[in-house]
């Protein structure tokens, strides 16, 4: 049986201004992120335990926004080979 692959055209390099948006949406996710973990627990424990949680989120957060920009480049680089 034949299957058809699309063709994807893919750019050979990340312009500038999709680097800007990324950075900008990964900033905000963080931000959201950190403060709906801070109105969750906010209160319900203590100043320092509360900044404890919210980093350690926010790191696990980083990381996993880093997977996904390292997937993208893989990915890019995958279609144009």
């Amino acid at each position: 049986m034949l299957y058809f692959q699309p063709q994807i055209n893919c750019q050979e390099r990340i312009s500038m201004r999709e680097i800007l948006i990324y950075t900008f949406v990964a900033l905000s996710g963080l931000f959201i992120l950190g403060y709906s973990v801070h109105m969750f627990i906010g209160g319900l424990v203590s100043p320092e335990t509360e900044i404890t949680i919210i980093s350690v989120v926010c790191v696990a957060g980083v990381a996993i926004m880093g997977y996904m920009a390292w997937d993208i480049v893989k990915q890019r680089r995958k279609h144009l080979s």
